[in-house]
């Protein structure tokens, strides 16, 4: 609590009770009233929620020159009549949406209009709607005003364009809308502009030419408005006195065109500049050479191409640099970095530059030294083909973001390395390369490793089991696709945090390990076609949040546990195909309400398909549950599985969310194929071929609208095909052959698109088979009749034999068991009655 005793400090005059730790919530501030001779009051984050007569203890403050109430939940209160703010000069109520009842949502606080002797004023984060208050016109002698983060959604007011004492304009993330009048060349003291992400603003004609007469403007940001520029006309009209003293330049993604020039070389104050995200084309001219102030510099996601200039090497200041996604070609070598000493992050991911260093070169030890502040770096991507550099991993990097993915990198990865990864959540990905030899154990405490798609080999041991009594911080591992081998050791207690294993493709021996059930977080297991053996570890059953199970493509025996669909509410993935589970389905899978994906494929299982498979919701109704595991907002590692779709096999990854399948193929699988699983309306795939199943495909079939891929192939279905599935304007791959079907295909344009390979081996008829249905139907008709001619004889065969055997039979026994006389001639041996 804030002691009410501050209020017997009649003289003070400044007063800050800024709560860093919001631990201040007050009910009063009755006693601030006492002092009358306060100029500096500062609240932020102090919770006043419940008190409703802040503005009117505010007014009785009259020397009161500055006033911070941010992220205070200020409620809404009625309007001053008078108000006593005389001296108030900087004005900061930044941040108090909360919700329906906060100051924000009903209404703009229009009292702020009165105090005209305003310098400065804080709107930010409000969300406030509408136009621009009008009422704001009068606060003519602003220097700063700040409207962000809200939903205004007028266009740039024309009095805001007379506001000749302005220093500073923020209208960044509102929803405005129109174009910016050359009337902007009138706010000639301007310092700092951003007026980004509004998406509805429009430049027509681009950056107007009055902008040039800004010349005390430091700051430009325009990120996310639509400029439709030629990029040598925005450094034309941004030339003369603005580019002498600009130092922030922010031009991401407006729909900018056309080529550098060498007018970049003109904006020498210049320390950030941002043109990412646009269609920027051509080479980087040699002017960029001439930035020497520049500390980053984003030119990623552009259509860049040629080499990198050697004048890159000359910005001595740069900390930040990212020109991934672009065309650049051609070599790198250690000219281009000889300079760059304060090199923090560098990224060129998505290029064709190939890095000639020699891998025993050696850098100077002037440039060596700084660049051990490097903490990120990607490069993916980019055609590298070499080896890295032995000095590279010898150096004393805390590295927080490493990235060579996607290139051709060669070579065995030393044992001892002194890059540092002690940084929270450091992410390393060195995948899709040609890396060889074993894990090196160091990895072991990033917050995400992904070594996927080498050929790493050896055992898991000394980087699974190394330093077993620290717990490690990794949340993400990925050594899919290599050549391990070995049994997977059962070292996984110490790797507590862990929340997706990938190991998949490898030539991994024996059984699962039991300590994987030790991982409490985890949600996604990955392990397919990796050889294993045994039955799925009962510990398993410990990973209650597991989302993703996939152990396909093994010799995994035993039934299906029960436990899975007890255990795994939130499970979206389950693959288990092309092993030896056996016996039947169980029930308990139907708990499964978040599954999306069931692959039973290629096993030993009997008995029926369970008819409440209507339970499984997420495939009856649109969910996307299924997204990305999420590291932090720095990097991912996403969803993938393998599923045969169409009768290919495919990788689903981005749009697996978007996927709903069930595959029962090729297992001994009998009986009806329930009506229930007819209500699962948003699959797409259902595959239940090579199995035993008997009876009708169900009649309900054409509700399945979504279904793109049915198979039903080889099993022992009769009767005729449903009319409903011609309703099924999805549907690209079907097979229904080889069973007993019969009758005519139904007419429609959907099933007469497939050959007739699609319905081979019935008794079927019409197109797309050439059997005419009119002959074929009345051997039909005969055919049915001989059956009932012939049922109805074999009936009155058999049952004239049974009242033919017991007429006899109770003929010869019946005199035998009612008369004594007879029962003793015929059968002498004693009887009692």
């Amino acid at each position: 609590m804030i002691p009410h005793e501050l209020g017997n400090l009649s003289n003070l005059h400044y007063l800050n009770l800024h709560d860093y730790y919001s631990k201040f919530k007050v009910e009063n501030l009755n006693w601030l009233s006492q002092l009358s001779s306060l100029e500096f009051l500062d609240l932020s984050l102090v919770h006043l929620g419940n008190v409703f007569n802040w503005l009117e203890v505010m007014n009785t403050l009259p020397s009161l020159v500055e006033l911070h109430l941010s992220y205070c939940q200020l409620p809404r209160v009625p309007p001053v009549l008078h108000l006593n703010l005389s001296s108030l000069s900087i004005l900061d109520l930044s941040s108090n949406y909360v919700d329906e009842s906060a100051i924000s949502m009903l209404n703009f606080p229009r009292w702020v209009s009165h105090l005209k002797t305003l310098l400065s004023l804080n709107l930010a984060n409000n969300n406030f709607q509408g136009p621009i208050p009008n009422d704001l016109r009068n606060l003519t002698l602003l220097k700063e005003l700040d409207l962000s983060i809200n939903h205004f959604s007028s266009s740039i007011p024309e009095w805001l364009y007379d506001f000749n004492h302005l220093k500073l304009l923020n209208l960044r993330s509102n929803n405005l809308k129109g174009a910016l009048s050359s009337a902007i060349g009138n706010m000639t003291t301007l310092s700092s502009l951003d007026l980004s992400l509004n998406h509805e603003l429009e430049f027509e004609g681009g950056i107007p030419g009055s902008v040039k007469k800004l010349c005390n403007l430091r700051t430009l940001s325009l990120s996310n408005v639509k400029l439709n520029q030629d990029m040598a006309d925005v450094l034309e009209v941004l030339s003369g006195c603005v580019s002498e003293e600009v130092e922030s330049l922010d031009l991401a993604g407006c729909l900018l065109f056309g080529q550098l020039t060498n007018h970049l070389g003109k904006f020498r104050n210049l320390a950030y500049l941002g043109l990412r995200s646009n269609s920027i084309s051509g080479p980087i001219p040699m002017a960029l050479g001439e930035l020497v102030t520049i500390r980053i510099l984003d030119l990623s996601d552009n259509r860049l191409n040629g080499t990198l200039p050697k004048s890159l090497g000359e910005l001595t200041k740069l900390e930040e640099l990212d020109i991934s996604h672009n065309s650049f070609q051609g070599e790198v070598s250690e000219v281009h970095f000889a300079n760059l000493k304060n090199l923090r992050n560098f990224s060129a991911a998505g290029n064709q530059l190939n890095l000639r260093v020699s891998p025993d070169w050696i850098p100077p030890q002037l440039w060596v030294r700084p660049l051990e502040h490097l903490s990120y770096l990607d490069i993916s991507n980019s055609s590298i083909s070499s080896t890295i550099p032995i000095w590279f991993w010898t150096m004393s990097f805390r590295m927080e973001h490493l990235n060579l993915s996607h290139n051709k990198i060669q070579g065995v990865i030393p044992t001892k390395l002194k890059l540092d990864f002690s940084a929270s959540y450091a992410l390393v990905d060195l995948s899709s390369n040609h890396f060889k030899g074993p894990l090196p154990s160091i990895f072991s405490n990033v917050g995400a490793l992904d070594l996927s798609n080498n050929s790493f080999s050896g055992s898991m041991l000394s980087f699974l089991c190394h330093k077993m009594d620290e717990l490690k911080n990794m949340q993400v591992l990925n050594l899919g696709e290599n050549l391990l081998s070995g049994e997977i050791p059962d070292c996984w207690s110490s790797w507590q945090y862990l929340v997706a294993i990938k190991l998949s493709s490898n030539k991994f021996s024996g059984n699962i390990p039991e300590s994987i059930g030790a991982l409490s977080l985890l949600e996604s297991l990955h392990i397919r076609n990796s050889n294993l053996s045994g039955k799925l570890p009962i510990s398993l059953k410990n990973c209650t949040k597991l989302i993703t199970l996939d152990v396909g493509e093994n010799e995994l025996v035993g039934s299906m546990p029960a436990w899975i669909g007890k255990r795994f509410s939130s499970m979206v993935i389950l693959n288990m195909r092309v092993n030896k589970f056996h016996g039947r389905i169980p029930r308990e899978l139907c708990n499964l309400a978040s599954l999306q994906i069931l692959d039973l494929a290629h096993n030993r299982l009997s008995w029926s398909i369970p008819t409440c498979f209507n339970k499984l919701s997420a495939m009856a109704t649109r969910n996307d549950s299924l997204g990305k595991i999420y590291l932090d907002s720095g990097s991912s590692t996403s969803e993938n599985v393998l599923l045969v779709m169409k009768g290919k096999v495919v990788e689903y990854s981005t749009i697996l969310k978007l996927v709903r399948s069930i595959d029962l193929s090729s297992n001994t699988l009998c009986g009806e194929i329930p009506e229930e699983v007819t209500r699962l309306i948003e699959l797409q795939s259902l595959n239940l071929s090579q199995n035993s199943l008997t009876g009708r495909i169900p009649e309900g079939i054409g509700s399945m609208r979504y279904l793109e891929s049915i198979d039903f192939s080889v099993n022992q279905l009769s009767g005729e095909i449903p009319q409903s599935m011609s309703d099924l304007t999805f549907l690209s791959h079907l097979n229904l052959s080889d069973n007993r079907l019969r009758g005519r295909i139904p007419s429609g344009t959907q099933l007469q698109s497939f050959g007739p390979t699609s319905f081979s081996g019935n008794d079927l008829c019409g197109p797309p088979l050439s059997k005419n249905c009119s002959v074929d139907n009345k051997f039909h008709e005969e055919h049915e009749r001989e059956e009932d001619d012939n049922g109805l004889k074999g009936r009155w065969f058999y049952v004239s034999m049974t009242l033919g055997f017991t007429v006899g039979f109770w003929g010869v026994v019946g005199p035998i068991l009612f008369n004594r006389r007879w029962r003793l001639r015929i059968l002498p041996f004693p009887w009692t009655d």
